[in-house]
């Protein structure tokens, strides 16, 4: 799959508050209202994640965003999330969430995961992690197929994460 990552803009926020009120998107994410202030956040330069739509054959298809470990390593953040003191602070985290439910299981959150990790070591990002919600079987099993394993000395010590570090030798392709 070919795909293309526009960052995201004022323009997106519409559609993105469509996709944050969709059973799929509020099961992991949360109300949509204060995501959306998140994400308004970083699109005005309050907040040093870099979040991005994902678009197939141009369709967006999907929203991807990295944030940046050493920028989360202080309070409040680490009340709320102690396992940030565990990464290190040169580390990248990812989030990622389809559009469309009926998009869902069909290899696309793997393949879009791989292609957008790959271009995060290729800008020498040694540490790149994922924070799924352990209970989220469909995504951990997407993010174990992208690459992605739990950290074991992590395991049980995150609350309702499950603290996954990337390695290009565990990624499998489509």
């Amino acid at each position: 799959m070919d795909f293309h990552f526009e960052p995201v803009g004022r323009e997106h926020l519409p559609m993105l508050a469509e996709w944050l009120r969709r059973p799929h998107w509020q099961e992991w994410w949360g109300e949509p209202g204060p995501e959306l202030s998140y994400i308004r956040d970083m699109i005005e330069g309050r907040d040093t994640t870099r979040p991005s739509i994902f678009h197939i054959r141009g369709e967006p298809m999907g929203y991807i965003q990295c944030w940046f470990i050493g920028d989360h390593q202080s309070e409040p953040w680490t009340t709320h999330y102690p396992w940030l003191a565990e990464l290190p602070n040169d580390a990248a985290g990812v989030d990622l969430s389809i559009a469309d439910s009926e998009n869902l299981s069909k290899g696309i959150g793997s393949s879009v995961l791989r292609t957008f990790v790959a271009r995060l070591v290729a800008d020498r990002w040694r540490t790149v992690i994922i924070d799924p919600d352990p209970r989220n079987v469909r995504a951990v099993r997407a993010y174990e197929k992208a690459g992605f394993r739990a950290i074991p000395e992590l395991v049980g010590k995150s609350g309702d994460s499950l603290i996954m570090r990337y390695a290009s030798e565990n990624s499998k392709q489509d």
